[in-house]
């Protein structure tokens, strides 16, 4: 006998016992990247809607075609027990140029000009010192297999054409996204990891890049130079002798632009905000599931990462940076294949 769910309110009524089960609340916030009859994918999850759904923004039709893929949407709703997600409120709009999103990208590709021109990658240190990290690999049969994988990837939503693949030569098990569409994997990952795998850690990476979590970093780290920036503009004009005496908010926003430059373009080096990172986690294993990758390899993947590392402060960022610890992050991804992915 078929066990069916219905929504009332924040609540699950199943209609096989009649008793009433509280939802989990659920909030997304992400891009409509495929569609499946009913379903509309957000952030990885399965969004449904009905006459009771609220539509907001540039789409105002009660039904999902009507919105484009590629389009932002926030989500307001409830788990149902196929672990779908009910839209109470819906909004849709067109993704443009957000703020800072070229700047962003102009400022890693000079970066990227840089490592070409040289042949290998550098980190800056604190101290001005570059950290050689390995000789940069344009071409070739590792570049092709992260590129194939690449095209396979790539959600619907988006151009393959935008991104293209680096390989570093580098023993550690890591790989980055920049915000212009390039994607660098390490050789150690390469020799390690079977298809599956890769692609489950490449689609976390591309996800940094189609999320625009370097821009949204970007922003909050403007939000924050501006305030240091702005105290300093003001205090700088209570002196006649200071240059931007006349037009302290002038000088506040320079300086704010200038510092938060540093910290988007150079975010998937340092490592994303855990909120990001967790996104690219449920996201990325969406992209390796519609691309026919076994996604059920993804939480054993983590364990082996922390075999491999620990708790290495200095670890690289892909596994740690701002991640959940290791044994959350495999809970995580269990449940989002129990939830999703059955």
């Amino acid at each position: 006998m078929k066990k069916w769910v219905l929504v009332f309110g924040s609540f699950f009524l199943n209609s096989l016992s009649g008793q009433a089960v509280a939802a989990e609340r659920v909030k997304l916030n992400g891009y409509a990247e495929w569609r499946y009859d009913d379903v509309l994918i957000v952030e990885g999850q399965r969004v449904r809607v009905s006459e009771r759904t609220l539509f907001l923004g540039k789409t105002r039709r009660g039904d999902l075609d009507s919105i484009p893929l590629g389009y932002e949407i926030k989500v307001d709703g409830y788990r149902n027990a196929d672990g779908s997600i009910f839209a109470r409120k819906l909004e849709a709009k067109p993704n443009g140029s957000a703020m800072f999103e070229g700047q962003v990208s102009s400022e890693f590709e000079a970066i990227e000009r840089q490592w070409r021109r040289r042949g290998y990658v550098f980190e800056e240190g604190a101290s001005g010192n570059s950290g050689r990290l390995g000789a940069l690999v344009e071409d070739g049969p590792e570049v092709d297999r992260v590129r194939r994988m690449i095209g396979r990837l790539v959600p619907p939503s988006q151009q393959v054409g935008d991104f293209h693949a680096y390989v570093i030569q580098n023993a550690a098990w890591n790989a980055m996204a920049a915000p212009n569409g390039s994607v660098f994997v390490f050789s150690g990952l390469l020799d390690a990891m079977d298809d599956d795998e890769l692609a489950i850690i490449v689609g976390h990476e591309l996800v940094h890049a189609t999320h625009e979590h370097s821009r949204r970093q970007y922003k909050r780290g403007l939000w924050t130079q501006l305030g240091l920036a702005a105290a300093l503009a003001v205090a700088g004009s209570q002196d006649p002798s200071c240059d931007n005496y006349a037009n302290p908010s002038r000088a506040g926003l320079q300086a704010g632009i200038e510092t938060a430059a540093v910290i988007g373009a150079l975010a998937f080096q340092n490592g994303y905000s855990r909120q990001h990172e967790d996104q690219a986690d449920r996201v990325g294993l969406r992209y390796a599931y519609e691309a026919g990758y076994d996604v059920s390899k993804a939480p054993e993947l983590w364990r082996r990462f922390a075999a491999k590392y620990g708790r290495q402060p200095d670890a690289l960022n892909f596994f740690f940076g701002s991640h959940s610890t290791p044994s959350a992050r495999s809970r995580h991804l269990e449940r989002e294949i129990r939830l999703n992915y059955r």
